[in-house]
């Protein structure tokens, strides 16, 4: 799945919401973003036709009635299918280098890094 920048950023807003948003509370909640407000509703429906997002009701505003949008896939898998496509096993020790090597990260995060890779070597371990 193909998203433009401007859907990827509405897109964040709803993986951090973790629920169901209004047209107006992505608007609301969009901090740095790089499209006009008049532009929700196209970045809306294409989100729609690509399958990123789902209706998930209705709210009412004032005297109207808006809809609820959700994503429909969770950012670790739309970055998976997206930044892994055909090549992870080249790709990823070179991005996991890149992350752990940053001057801003922590002990605590390659601790948590560190237990991360154990637990999942030990599910490949048990699968076999």
């Amino acid at each position: 799945m193909d998203l433009t920048k401007s859907e990827l950023e509405v897109m964040h807003v709803l993986w951090k919401a973790g629920e169901p948003l209004s047209r107006n509370d992505i608007l609301r909640l969009s901090e740095h973003k790089t499209w006009k407000n008049s532009s929700i509703h196209i970045l809306l429906n294409g989100l729609l036709s690509k399958e990123a997002i789902e209706e998930a009701g209705f709210v009412r505003s004032g005297k109207v009635w808006g809809r609820l949008y959700a994503a429909k896939v969770t950012c670790e898998s739309y970055y998976m299918d997206n930044v892994f496509a055909d090549n992870a096993d080249d790709i990823l020790p070179q991005l996991f280098c890149a992350l752990i090597n940053r001057e801003d990260v922590s002990m605590e995060l390659i601790d948590k890094l560190e237990n991360m890779l154990a637990a999942r070597k030990q599910e490949l371990s048990a699968d076999k």
